[in-house]
């Protein structure tokens, strides 16, 4: 099969880990005779150079008529850079604001999974780790506070900035059934967080949350409030399945369940929209104080990059065989910068990748 893919490198590590990403890929067709084609794609601070916006409607078009998209990362310091002198709406994350809304990616998939071999990385403690865990964040992405109203104006000579916070049962329906469709495939429990004791938002999120739930009689649908999701996610993660939730409240839990695996650099991500198309990238930023270091982790935009073959592509047995790739290279002691510990072998970008795509078959 013939698959083509947008690429959008991006800024800082972006373009790094997505060479290994694609190195990856290139091996899984060559490996089970598929044929991935690539269109390089500017978006982030690197468009901003060159078009003078994070996104140009040729950019999109082009990522419109591809099969997938894989994105590496966008950014630099903010307060440090010329491309944060400018309108919000110029600067480089507006382009993944542009680009989910162009494409209609309103889901987002989070995996947060601990690997045996990194166990002595994660934060918490070995009794509350216990055997490990696997979870996924399963996170509304083209609405809430990010997409809303927003404006600043002085009132009665204060000046005061207002963000508005709007969610329709249509927005939070699709990404419920997402939800408990991927439920259905793994341990049938959705977790559904909000704040319905405070916002009206979020009690609109629950009603809807279980009228869908009426479909899938086999899951275990509990709500929880995002503040105790929080903390529940450090006391006890493995007592999560699927958890669903809003835009905002997603941005910031999946950092945190990130941390749990030991290094948000070997988390990866998905964003799809009502069809088989989807948005890969990994859950980290740019990290531009190592970029062109051959430093950085590339497992979290390989492991993407599986999802795509999952998610887009119908290609299991192919996803399979990249994170079986990744389980024995760390099994064998290969570690990046970020998740290495003593006794192991430090590696770069380029080694690790290279190792991944050796152990391929």
């Amino acid at each position: 099969m013939n698959y083509s893919i947008a690429v959008i490198p991006g800024d800082g590590i972006g373009p790094e880990i997505v060479r290994e990403a694609c190195h990856v890929l290139d091996r899984v067709g060559e490996v089970y005779g598929h044929q991935f084609s690539y269109t390089e794609v500017d978006m982030g601070g690197c468009s901003i150079d060159k078009y003078g916006v994070p996104l140009t409607d040729e950019a999109l078009e082009t990522a419109r008529k591809s099969d997938a998209v894989l994105l590496g990362a966008v950014g630099g310091k903010v307060g440090n850079s010329r491309w944060y002198d400018v309108a919000p709406n110029l600067r480089p994350e507006a382009g993944l604001l542009a680009i989910r809304k162009g494409l209609g990616l309103f889901a987002n998939l989070r995996p947060a999974y601990l690997f045996d071999e990194l166990a002595s990385a994660c934060p918490l403690k070995p009794e509350i780790i216990g055997d490990g865990f696997d979870l996924i964040i399963v996170r509304e992405l083209t609405g809430g506070l990010y997409f809303g109203a927003r404006h600043t104006e002085k009132v009665d000579g204060v000046e005061t900035a207002v963000d508005t916070l709007t969610y329709s049962e249509k927005e939070i329906r699709r990404v419920a059934v997402k939800a408990f469709e991927i439920a259905m495939k793994r341990k049938k429990h959705v977790t559904s967080v909000d704040k319905a004791n405070v916002l009206d938002s979020s009690r609109l999120w629950r009603k809807v949350v279980n009228e869908v739930a009426k479909d899938y009689p086999e899951v275990t649908v509990d709500h929880m409030l995002v503040d105790n999701t929080a903390m529940q996610l450090v006391m006890n993660p493995r007592q999560f399945d699927v958890i669903l939730t809003e835009n905002m409240f997603g941005d910031i839990l999946s950092d945190e369940a990130s941390m749990i695996t030991g290094s948000i650099g070997m988390l990866s991500s998905a964003s799809l929209n009502e069809s088989r198309f989807g948005l890969y990238e990994p859950s980290h930023g740019s990290a531009p104080d190592i970029a062109g270091q051959d430093i950085a982790n590339p497992i979290a935009t390989i492991l993407s990059a599986a999802m795509m073959l999952t998610y887009s592509f119908d290609l299991d047995r192919e996803a399979q065989a990249v994170q079986v790739a990744v389980k024995q290279v760390l099994a064998e002691g290969y570690r990046t910068a970020d998740i290495m510990s003593e006794g192991k072998t430090k590696v770069g970008t380029v080694k690790m990748g290279e190792l991944i795509c050796e152990r391929i078959r």
